[in-house]
């Protein structure tokens, strides 16, 4: 498992610059964005994975590694949105930026270990074709809870949600980086 945990600090590694980079160009744009929208906008990369995955082409020049890190920055982006207010600024320093994406990173780093623990790793054993399927069901449910404006009887919240998705596409980098195929 100390592999598995320093595997995914190496991938959050090179997605943390690509963000920071980004906030450094673009500011927090990204702070306009209410959850739906962030939801969306992870549910387009993950869409756009399942289609290479089931053509086995891609016309676009940006493979699916790309994709799964962009599920993990903007997953990120929502948990950071979600404990923001209104009366927060807009606009947040790269520096600042960079501890709440190290806060959420690491609390989603203490989840992987918890449940990687509980399963033994059973990830490793996994079609990365059927994580994304995974992903794409954990979107579904959030589309379905942000529409029930939050409220669940039984179920984790949306929180936890985003977090699976972080931790199911550090999976399929993890598998990507192994196998380097198109499309798995």
């Amino acid at each position: 498992m100390q592999q598995t945990a320093q595997e995914y600090k190496e991938i959050i590694a090179t997605c943390k610059k690509v963000f920071i980079d980004k906030t450094t160009d673009y500011g927090t744009a990204w702070r306009i964005l209410r959850l739906p929208s962030i939801t969306d906008q992870i549910f387009i990369k993950a869409q756009r994975i399942r289609s290479i995955q089931e053509k086995g082409t891609m016309l676009v020049d940006e493979d699916i590694t790309s994709e799964f890190k962009g599920i993990i920055n903007y997953s990120i982006i929502a948990l950071i949105q979600m404990e923001m207010t209104a009366a927060d600024a807009l606009e947040l320093s790269p520096e600042r930026v960079a501890e709440l994406y190290d806060k959420h990173a690491t609390q989603t780093l203490d989840l992987l270990m918890k449940k990687n623990h509980d399963y033994g790793e059973a990830w490793r054993e996994m079609r990365v074709s059927s994580i994304t399927d995974i992903i794409l069901m954990k979107l579904l449910r959030v589309k379905q809870i942000e529409d029930n404006f939050g409220k669940t009887l039984i179920s984790e919240g949306i929180d936890a949600n985003y977090q699976d998705m972080i931790n199911y596409s550090v999976f399929c980098l993890i598998k990507l980086k192994n196998s380097k195929p198109l499309v798995a």
